[in-house]
């Protein structure tokens, strides 16, 4: 079966994962190690808005773009459901815990409460699965989109629970061990972890039993469960475990803006973490942050810089629809098939150029 051995060409394949990161550090590639102590060390030469409106937030869409890559590439499961369970999660951490809106809020302890959060969003998320799974294609992402939006319409109208339009503010992350976490290198080093950890974990389970039998179904279903596999509780237990991962990136989002209301699960931002998935690709666990850092860069800076060339701030959406169509235009597997494909290209060309075998001539 493909999924078990060499993919086809045109499946998304985790070249990153063969290493096995967990097992063999050895076989990590030179270039992820000098990623990681750049990553390590940026606080050094780094101002504050750098890490944490840039490099916090990118890590944050990151890890719930991650989510949407892990079942769209190894499930085949395109679900534009997973900012939705990150603003559940955000919700329920608002409400459990300690917030500005004193009338709801319960002021559970920190301990309680992030949990309590983490389990009902990844729950919710879990229920969208179970819903989901049983469509295809088209249909997969229209019924997580009307979902999201049934989530979005009913936390804005709802008052007793979710505090309507206003939603919640001043939720602030705890103050463990004496540091507030919410400072700007505090908060960077925080989010760094939680990205690896997402990373490294959806790199582990691409690679165990689950995640290779979850590879077979996306390729050939009914073959799978000819040979015996429970095709709806691998696709389930996908969205189970991509949920985790959204819920946890909702907790660090409402720590990095201080609050959350029913734009944080919005129409616009639901679309927006699959553009960075497909800008980033889908085949590889590294896209999604590197889309969600193009993301950022450009929703940052592309205001200022239409600014400077006369034109109206509010237009900077179009050059981050620009950019997307760009980048899907030229690659339809986002920045990471570029790169590869550069890659091809520079190899084959060294092979051309080479020193020519004392073979006649012949190439």
């Amino acid at each position: 079966m493909s999924a078990l051995g060499d993919m086809q060409d045109n499946k998304p394949v985790n070249t990153d994962a063969g290493w096995g990161p967990l097992i063999h550090l050895e076989r990590v590639p030179p270039a992820y190690w000098v990623v990681g102590l750049v990553l390590l060390f940026m606080p050094a030469f780094a101002n504050d808005f750098i890490l944490f409106q840039i490099f916090g937030w990118a890590f944050i869409l990151g890890m719930i773009s991650l989510s949407l890559m892990f079942l769209a590439g190894y499930g085949g499961m395109v679900s534009v459901v997973q900012m939705t369970v990150a603003a559940c999660a955000a919700y329920m951490l608002a409400i459990f815990g300690d917030s500005a809106i004193t009338q709801i809020s319960l002021g559970w302890p920190w301990w309680v409460a992030i949990p309590i959060a983490l389990v009902i969003a990844t729950a919710f998320g879990t229920f969208v699965g179970a819903l989901a799974v049983r469509t295809d294609g088209i249909y997969t992402i229209m019924i997580t989109l009307a979902i999201a939006s049934a989530f979005f319409y009913f936390t804005r109208q709802n008052y007793v629970i979710f505090n309507g339009f206003s939603g919640f503010n001043g939720v602030a992350p705890p103050k463990l061990f004496g540091v507030d976490w919410r400072s700007p290198k505090p908060f960077y080093y925080l989010t760094l972890f939680w990205a690896t950890v997402a990373y490294l974990l959806v790199l582990y389970v691409s690679r165990a039993p689950f995640g290779l039998a979850l590879q077979g179904v996306r390729d050939n279903a009914r073959r799978m469960e000819a040979l015996g596999f429970n095709v709806t509780a691998h696709r389930i237990a996908a969205y189970a475990f991509a949920s985790a991962i959204a819920a946890v990136a909702g907790i660090l989002l409402v720590w990095l803006n201080g609050q959350v209301s029913p734009g944080t699960a919005g129409v616009g931002p639901v679309i927006d973490i699959l553009i960075i998935a497909v800008i980033g690709g889908l085949g590889r666990p590294i896209g999604p942050f590197i889309g969600a850092l193009i993301y950022v860069v450009l929703r940052t800076f592309a205001l200022d810089f239409l600014v400077s060339i006369g034109l109206s701030g509010e237009r900077f959406q179009l050059l981050i629809g620009l950019a997307f169509l760009a980048i899907v235009f030229w690659s339809p597997d986002g920045i990471l098939g570029l790169w590869n494909r550069l890659r091809a290209r520079m190899a084959e060309h060294s092979s051309l150029t080479g020193p020519r075998r004392d073979d006649g001539g012949l190439p």
